[in-house]
């Protein structure tokens, strides 16, 4: 009795975890010959995954990354997979908001498309300053994405129909903006969170304003996945979230599918501003659909990248 029920509940615990990583798979096989993909973090994790499925179907792929070391290796293998040639990277650290604006400077002058923005590059929950002393998290993660997509929104618009894809999580519930303390550092959790908010927040007030201009945006929630985001921490954090990733995170390609398939796939064009999981569109709780905030958001980002 002892032997049957404790196959039963392994049975059941693997069937469990099992449904727990299952992923839809982006299936658009759309080729995308003569257009350019920019992809910020494309040296690993969805970011690569990403870029490996952009070369294969025939685009012009950029990784946009702060280590070119680790850039040149990925850009070696995301050539070997994809059997595309037509692949680069370029230096960009988005910690600084100087780095920021010399890659758009360089980008402009080099690259006459702009098809598809990845803004996939992010950093976890750490406490730490960017060298324009904004919280590490709301810095980089939104921030240097928002100066990046502005800077290049007149590129995006002269190549319309273009899209602009940028990566969240569902951490983003746990938080709310507070905008006498939008560079809030405490609780790196919260910080985090905050960060993936103003992501979507920002896809949002985006969308809107690129509304009939030929100009998309998307926000994705690409789920729990196995990246090297562990590196950011000791040892032994990462001794015991390797197990937890094996048992309960998706693989970076599995991950990558709904940012591969809000880049190709018509059938998120209605969806200009919305926000994707598993490949579907998904409804986001009430605080984050406030167009107000949104509104607001972009406005204090534009003071705070000297925008305004």
């Amino acid at each position: 009795m002892y032997l049957l029920c404790t196959i039963a509940v392994s049975l059941i615990s693997f069937l469990f975890l099992k449904w727990m990583k299952t992923r839809r798979f982006c299936m658009d096989m759309k080729r995308l010959d003569g257009k350019t993909v920019l992809i910020t973090g494309g040296n690993s994790g969805i970011g690569k995954e990403a870029a490996i499925a952009m070369a294969m179907r025939g685009a012009r792929v950029i990784i946009a990354c702060r280590d070119p070391e680790k850039a040149e290796k990925a850009v070696r293998e995301i050539k070997t997979t994809s059997h595309s040639l037509n692949v680069l990277h370029m230096h960009l650290d988005l910690a600084n908001l100087r780095s920021v604006r010399d890659f758009c400077k360089t980008f402009l002058q080099k690259e006459k498309r702009l098809d598809i923005l990845i803004n996939n590059a992010a950093m976890p929950s750490v406490l730490d300053w960017t060298d324009d002393s904004f919280s590490m998290c709301f810095g980089v993660n939104h921030l240097g994405h928002f100066l990046l997509t502005n800077l290049l929104l007149g590129r995006l618009k002269e190549t319309a129909p273009s899209r602009v894809i940028t990566l969240t999580c569902s951490a983003y519930k746990y938080q709310k903006l507070d905008f006498q303390d939008l560079n809030y550092n405490l609780f790196p959790f919260f910080t985090y969170c905050r960060s993936k908010l103003a992501n979507i927040y920002f896809t949002q007030e985006l969308a809107r304003m690129m509304e009939g201009k030929g100009v998309t945006a998307y926000s994705v929630n690409p789920g729990y996945v196995q990246s090297n985001w562990t590196c950011h921490y000791s040892t032994l954090f990462r001794l015991v979230m390797q197990v937890v990733m094996f048992m309960f995170f998706v693989s970076c390609e599995a991950g990558a599918q709904t940012v591969i398939h809000c880049a190709v796939a018509d059938e998120v064009l209605p969806h200009s501003g919305g926000y994707f999981t598993d490949c579907r569109h998904a409804t986001l709780r009430p605080f984050a659909r406030d167009s107000g905030v949104a509104k607001k958001l972009w406005e204090a980002s534009e003071r705070l990248v000297k925008l305004a």
